[in-house]
């Protein structure tokens, strides 16, 4: 076998590979040997076929498998002996198209290596994490948002209009051509109006209405409404207003509390705290993992492989363009133009993610199971009931997996990083914070 240079520009890579016909002679011949103690055959004892025989009758069948195990062992050689990593799964084409049994095999192979990346210096690194505690301003604000969403509703002065939000308690009969139709009928039923929890145009309909009155709410049913029987139908429904409430945001106490798991308000105002300040422990570490990027941005500059940086920028172009057009929901538009500043983000973006994924290989660093089942069953949790089936999806699909894995592995590389710097804390309000978030999404 002879490889040959071909190649070597930047971090482009070239080689010949030829593989002579009698190493792939050699290759068949060790396969047969391989089966042949297990191989029957009319006329002959198992493992006793003569391997002319043997290579007459399933010769030409191991000659492809034999010359992909050879090819990939030269590749495989080839990237031992030199070092090298690609950064992509090699090109690799057969130069003689004419070939025949007993002719040797050449092959092209071509691809880009990663580039040799030296451990980042971080010893003048200094970087501040802020710090917040949730304010009791803060924690009484979430409580009464907490309050509003568990409003009740009270009985409103008699003789007084529904409104928009409020609750109306009422029967109802639905007909269509004066035909009464399952499904369509109820009594006491508590409507918020506004809610549009019923077909389109019946809520409007009831604000203004008082307690005691009778209702003809005229609507028609959606084109594509569930019942077929239904969809698209102007119905009649005759409502009956029993009583006319007005939303009451709850009392914040203990009864409250109990609502929301708690044992009574003070812990519910712990749970609450906890909450608040885990948010903010949250955002401080996307401005400090920020700040730690951006020095290693600077700190850090190697050669970066040509189809990784236009594949990326590919990317960006796309996915902003996507932003700016959030109409178009397919992928049947027209070629997105790469611009400068998606070619300038993709190349932050591929050469930090290649310092990244080079410290935590160094570093052994690795995603064990159980922070992947950790990471999935978060995943699942948006899935209710559909557990089991998003648990086999994940199985069944390695890419997935890795979108999972992938940012696990980042943050632990970090966390490694972030031991090698000076860090000091810097207790700040919840609004300065904010500002240090949104100037980092601005940038």
């Amino acid at each position: 076998m002879q490889v040959t240079e071909t190649l070597n520009e930047g971090l482009k890579r070239g080689y010949q590979i030829t593989v002579t016909a009698a190493e792939l002679d050699a290759k068949v011949n060790e396969k047969l040997a391989e089966a042949q103690p297990e191989i029957e055959m009319k006329g002959f004892r198992k493992g006793k076929v003569p391997m002319a025989l043997l290579k007459k009758q399933f010769g030409q069948r191991l000659l492809g498998e034999a010359m992909q195990e050879t090819i990939d062992g030269a590749m495989a050689s080839h990237f031992e002996e030199s070092g090298d990593r690609p950064a992509a799964q090699p090109d690799v084409k057969m130069t003689n198209d004419d070939w025949k049994e007993g002719d040797d095999i050449v092959v092209d192979m071509t691809y880009e290596a990663l580039p040799e990346i030296a451990d980042p210096d971080l010893s003048g690194v200094k970087l501040e994490k802020l710090v917040v505690k949730a304010a009791e301003a803060d924690v009484e604000e979430a409580l009464k948002n907490l309050a509003e969403t568990a409003q009740n509703f009270e009985p409103r002065r008699k003789g007084s209009k529904a409104k928009d939000g409020d609750q109306v308690v009422i029967d109802f009969v639905g007909k269509v051509d004066d035909v009464a139709f399952d499904g369509g009928s109820a009594e006491d039923y508590p409507l918020v109006l506004g809610s549009n929890s019923f077909i389109p145009g019946f809520e409007e309909q009831l604000v203004g209405a008082k307690a005691e009155e009778e209702v003809e709410v005229k609507v028609t049913f959606p084109a594509e409404y569930g019942a077929e029987n239904l969809a698209g139908k102007d119905a009649v429904f005759t409502c009956t207003v029993k009583e006319v409430k007005a939303p009451a945001a709850a009392e914040i106490d203990d009864e409250l509390a109990k609502k929301f798991g708690a044992d009574d308000l003070d812990a519910l105002k712990a749970q609450i705290t906890e909450r608040l300040e885990s948010e903010y422990t949250g955002a401080a570490r996307a401005v400090l993992k920020r700040g730690l990027l951006d020095a290693l941005d600077d700190l850090v500059k190697f050669d970066l492989p040509p189809s990784l940086l236009e594949a990326e920028a590919k990317q960006i172009a796309h996915q902003l363009w996507h932003e700016e057009n959030p109409e178009v929901q397919g992928h049947d538009h027209g070629e997105i133009e790469v611009k400068d500043e998606h070619n300038s983000l993709a190349e932050r973006r591929v050469r930090l993610g290649l310092l990244l994924a080079e410290v935590g290989r160094k570093a052994e660093i690795e995603v064990t199971d159980a922070e992947m089942t950790q990471a999935i069953m978060a995943q699942a949790r948006q899935y209710p009931g559909q557990e089991r089936q998003f648990f086999e999806f994940i199985q069944q699909n390695a890419q997935v997996q890795q979108q999972l894995r992938a940012p696990i592995f980042e943050d632990k590389v970090v966390d490694h990083l972030f031991e090698q710097v000076e860090m000091t804390e810097k207790e700040v309000s919840k609004d300065e914070l904010q500002a240090a978030v949104e100037a980092m999404e601005d940038e």
